[in-house]
């Protein structure tokens, strides 16, 4: 349960049939020390990605949508629909989502260790034979997933190891769903 974020029963986000506590643009502002470059994590597709302790003490990620990119609110919409409803053990997790006219952001599970790109090509980062294998198996779970596990077949079409982020365990998780098609 996400302890910490919602105020009172009215503190509910419905998103196509999805229900998510809320968080407030103000509320991530405060958390992020203004979206602060201490607290930057990275570029995505349509946005910036910034770490977050939320009033309870836990650690999120923030993917705070450029609204100047065309099809930035069409990719948070796809986001918000597909990751709200799927539930394995190697895809990340929404925690919850802020949006206004001007502001789109979605909360999601925080990755400690970042992308898979940045442990096979950076020094200091080392991941053995077995992490690797463990890694080449939790994500192809993910992917038969979202193809045959799923009450609707969804074909994510931008697998690559920025994409793929790893815990503190070392434990695949697939992110970034904002370019998938659902048949």
């Amino acid at each position: 349960r996400n302890k910490g974020l919602l105020k009172h029963p009215d503190d509910i986000e419905t998103f196509r049939g999805i229900t998510l506590p809320v968080i407030s643009h103000r509320e991530l502002l405060l958390a992020t020390s203004n979206f602060s470059n201490a607290n930057f994590l990275g570029n995505g597709s349509f946005g910036s990605m910034y770490k977050e302790i939320l009033a309870d003490g836990m650690t999120v990620a923030v993917n705070v949508l450029n609204l100047l990119f065309e099809g930035a609110s069409k990719s948070l919409d796809i986001e918000c629909t597909v990751m709200c409803q799927i539930r394995h053990r190697n895809l990340v997790k929404v925690i919850t989502s802020c949006s206004s006219r001007d502001f789109k952001a979605i909360v999601l599970q925080y990755m400690p260790l970042g992308g898979l790109e940045v442990c096979l090509h950076s020094v200091g980062h080392h991941l053995n034979l077995f992490q690797r294998l463990d890694i080449m198996i939790d994500v192809p779970c993910a992917l038969e997933y979202l193809h045959h596990g799923f009450s609707e077949t969804i074909v994510y079409c931008d697998l690559k190891p920025s994409n793929v982020l790893l815990d503190e365990n070392k434990t695949a998780y697939v992110s970034d769903f904002g370019i998938e098609k659902i048949l």
